[in-house]
């Protein structure tokens, strides 16, 4: 339900990245077991850069490359939980709020659907909001593109913020 007294903005992220050997794959916070990982200057957690980039765009605060680029050293291999963090603490000086989130995750494998109720919790609690205000979609991509033929996994998500009106 819309509230006057609330302000409401919406936002969209999207991320993708390659597998590869050698690297563990993390998504949604979470290690999936798997024979390759996402390659990326950080985790290469797809799931977590889409809700940052969501969360940023709603907040009308730029994208996480802006915030955190890859050309910066101090970001090699860092924990996008604990980015995702810095960007949720970013929007609550401005007084915004995440109302909710709904991700799609594509990927071709590892079928992901054993897994959503894990990352849906993690990112819940990385949010610091109620488990049902998150929702979590796996989809194969039907053997077309990148992600289709195994190359790599991406995701998308939007992002509901409020906040109240002064």
């Amino acid at each position: 339900m819309i509230h006057p007294q609330y302000e409401y903005h919406s936002g969209i992220g999207t991320d993708i990245h390659r597998l590869v050997p050698e690297r563990k794959l993390i998504l949604g916070g979470i290690e999936i077991p798997f024979e390759l990982g996402l390659l990326g200057h950080s985790d290469g957690d797809v799931v977590l850069h889409a809700v940052a980039d969501a969360i940023l765009g709603a907040a009308g605060q730029g994208d996480i490359g802006m915030m955190f680029p890859d050309t910066d050293p101090q970001f090699k291999d860092a924990n996008s939980g604990e980015l995702l963090r810095e960007v949720v603490w970013r929007i609550s000086q401005e007084k915004w709020e995440i109302a909710n989130v709904d991700l799609i995750l594509h990927a071709q494998q590892p079928k992901l659907g054993p897994h959503r109720g894990h990352i849906r919790r993690h990112i819940a609690e990385l949010l610091e909001i109620d488990f049902a205000n998150v929702n979590v979609k796996a989809k194969t991509n039907e053997g077309l593109d990148a992600v289709g033929e195994g190359k790599a996994i991406a995701a998308t998500a939007i992002v509901l913020l409020r906040r109240k009106v002064k």
